[in-house]
Parts: C-alpha cells; structure tokens; sequence
C-alpha cells in the first residue's frame, strides 16, 4: 500500500541523496549490497542481545537505502535485469534476518508465550509468500499493484514495535506482530485472488523443461 503511495513524498529526499552516492561514483548494485549487509549485521546482533531501540533505529536507516539504489538506478537511465534481482533478494534475506532474531530474542530472552512465538512463525513465512506471490503472478504477465502489508508497512510496524518495546512500552512489539500475521495472511490470499481475477489467469502454460507436452 505504501509502496505505491509513498514514493512521490520519499522521492523529495531519496533522490538528492541517490544523486550525491552517483557523484561519489558508486553504482547501485553496491547501494543494494552494503544496506542488506548492513541491515542484517545489525537486527542479528542487536536484537538478540536485547538492545532494541538501537535495532529498530539502525536497521530503519539502512534499510532506507532500499529506496536510494532504485533511484539511483533510474537517475543512470534505467536499472538491470540483475540488479533487479539481486535487489529483491537481499530484501528476502533482510526481512527473513529481522524476523528471525525477533523470534531468537522472543523464545531465548524473553521466554514468549508460544502463541506470540507462533504469530511470529507466521510472519516470518508470510512475509517471503507475500513478495513470491508478486513476482510469480508478475512473471505471468498478471498486474500485481499494492496489497495490505507491504514491505514498507511490515518494516515499519515491526521496527516501530521493536523501538517502543526498547523505550519501555513493553508489548508494543505483540501487537505489531499480531497485526502483521493477520494482515500478512490476508494480503496473500488478497494477491492470490488478483492473480485469480486478471485476464490472463486462464491462459495455458507450457510444461516444464523434461517433461512431455500433452498436446502433442
């Protein structure tokens, strides 16, 4: 939802910013490598040792820089097949990091319940079915625009949960993970049903490599 909302207002800062890293000489690719490093570094050594206002405020602005080699991209007239690759990876291996050292932290330090620790599980699966669902409805040439629970909103939420849970509030972080496990769960069933819908859904696909083609 915020991924196609919020791009118009982010754009007034990521783009000087992009702007500044190409003037450097450095290329997105590198952008895309260093923030998914980074990100990872810090939610994997920071979150399970508890220290969790550090965890939320480092890791929202390395993660930040999602938004910068896109951009940056664009400004050099146009990305690539890889980097768009390579991009959606490292966002994979990010936000499969964050959410399994919230469920380290929550399991081996906190001692959750087993419920919490379960919505958690769902999360952490739903949010990589989520993106699946996206590029694989989008490799069929279906349109897979927007969606409840977003990257931007599941990082927010969670990094949001994770910041107030370090300044004290304590179940700030159960009921953003709450949200997201029933938003989360909806949104694959909602981008189940956009694949389901297109005008496209019914149209024939080839066999896989190997294997016979029964119309012949």
């Amino acid at each position: 939802m915020l991924s196609v909302k919020g791009r118009k207002p982010a754009a007034l800062v990521v783009e000087p910013v992009a702007r500044w890293f190409l003037r450097l000489g450095c290329k997105p690719n590198q952008i895309t490598i260093a923030s998914a490093t980074l990100s990872v570094a810090v939610v994997v050594f920071l979150i399970p040792t508890g220290h969790l206002l550090a965890a939320a405020v480092l890791a929202g602005l390395f993660t930040a820089f999602d938004m910068i080699d896109g951009t940056m991209a664009r400004l050099r007239r146009g990305g690539t097949r890889f980097g768009a690759t390579l991009d959606a990876t490292c966002d994979r291996i990010t936000d499969g990091a964050l959410f399994s050292a919230i469920l380290w932290w929550e399991i081996y330090v906190r001692g959750a319940n087993r419920w919490l620790v379960a919505a958690t599980m769902v999360v952490l699966v739903t949010s990589q079915v989520i993106s699946y669902v996206k590029a694989r409805g989008e490799a069929s040439g279906f349109t897979m625009i927007g969606g409840l629970v977003e990257r931007p909103e599941r990082l927010i939420l969670a990094l949001g949960g994770l910041g107030l849970t370090g300044l004290g509030v304590t179940y700030a972080i159960d009921a953003a993970l709450w949200i997201l496990a029933a938003g989360s769960v909806f949104t694959v069933v909602q981008r189940l049903l956009m694949a389901k819908n297109d005008p496209l859904a019914a149209d024939g696909i080839k066999p896989p490599a190997g294997a016979a083609d029964p119309r012949r």
